[in-house]
């Protein structure tokens, strides 16, 4: 399981290593809403919560499946625009202009990401001029919640307004506090990118990638840049070219922009701080039995982010319902998943607290 780039006739100068700060306040937005995904980032998570205001903290509410449970492309744009050679701005005025560009139908694609992770990689009929589509992004939503529902019609009906509304709701947020964050870890990040471009001039693109992460590797032809991830995907540069962006925050993500017609992306971690309990002996054995399987890992990673029902994992890995409920109940018996009512919709989520106790390697395998 692997997401693979093909780079085939890729030139040297057209990959890049370049800090981000719309991903950066993405990812910033992400350790917010699960803190669980960054235990290294506590302090700092738990002291912004503790400030935000109530009114922007309400306003982050209702987009928050922008960045809790995956990362959305709409912290990216620059990887949409036309030609796929963009750069990410130097500074998030420059990055939100470059959203600006996006056309409507782009925006609400990567904004409607959420509700569409079976497809992602493909190309879709406009939910803004499909009903079929558009209809079915409101049912998908619906197992989200009402503000999802709520935020989607929005979206739906009027884009530009949601977007000038997104702009504004990251504006406050740099304003409210990743403005300091982006001070702190801005030379870090240029940093690290200048040291990976240096190794990619001096010892090649295979070296440069290798240091980003041991699950990123180049095949011996520099054709087929894969990223161990559990999950797959395929992507190409074509005639475009492939970023790298170094995150702070962002460990122990390992995310790949994978999405057709945009630009690739990889972004990766700069530091990855360690786990501090280890499993049991008695806990290894019962709940790494649940493991040894690959469609089981596969759940675990989907539920990784979010609380999913039957009906949704179904769809998104092309399983039937009872097969999903097969697997569901195994993992739960071994304490893995929790589950809950929400109105007519049974949710499951992984307990990322118990995964924990199995030590860093599996948790940071699923939220890679």
């Amino acid at each position: 399981m692997s997401v693979s780039i093909d780079i085939t006739g890729l030139a040297p100068e057209r990959v890049s290593v370049v800090p981000s700060p719309l991903a950066e306040l993405g990812m910033a937005l992400h350790a917010l809403a699960e803190p669980a995904h960054h235990p290294g980032l506590q302090g700092w998570t738990t002291s912004v919560s503790a400030c935000l205001d109530a009114c922007l903290a309400d306003r982050l509410c209702e987009a928050d499946f922008l960045w809790r449970t995956t990362f959305s492309d709409v912290f990216t744009p620059s990887a949409g625009i036309p030609g796929r050679r963009a750069r990410p701005g130097a500074t998030l005025t420059e990055e939100l202009d470059l959203l600006d560009k996006l056309s409507d139908e782009q925006f609400v694609d990567a904004a409607l990401e959420f509700t569409c992770q079976s497809t992602y990689a493909s190309r879709t009929a406009s939910r803004l001029d499909d009903p079929h589509t558009r209809e079915r992004a409101l049912e998908l939503a619906a197992a989200r919640g009402a503000h999802q529902v709520q935020f989607t019609k929005r979206l739906l009906d009027d884009p530009p307004a949601i977007r000038s509304w997104f702009r504004e709701l990251l504006r406050d947020c740099d304003e409210a506090f990743f403005s300091d964050v982006w001070a702190r870890v801005q030379h870090q990040l240029a940093a690290d990118a200048r040291h990976k471009t240096e190794l990619m001039r001096r010892k090649g693109l295979g070296e440069a990638l290798r240091a980003t992460s041991a699950a990123v590797s180049l095949d011996e032809a520099g054709r087929t840049v894969t990223v161990d991830k559990i999950t797959d995907g395929f992507t190409a540069t074509e005639d475009g070219d492939l970023v790298l962006v170094p995150t702070s925050l962002g460990w122990p993500h390992l995310w790949v922009l994978h999405r057709a017609d945009w630009q690739p992306v990889i972004m990766y971690p700069v530091s990855s701080p360690g786990l501090a309990k280890p499993p049991s002996v008695e806990q290894l054995t019962l709940r790494m039995s649940a493991l040894a399987h690959p469609v089981r890992m596969r759940l675990c990673r989907h539920l990784a982010r979010g609380s999913y029902t039957t009906s949704e994992l179904s769809d998104a890995h092309g399983m039937s319902a009872p097969e999903i409920s097969r697997h569901l109940s195994v993992l739960k018996k071994a304490g893995l998943i929790t589950t809950r009512r929400h109105g007519r919709y049974v949710q499951h989520q992984l307990d990322l607290s118990v995964v924990s106790r199995l030590g860093g390697d599996f948790i940071e395998g699923v939220l890679r």
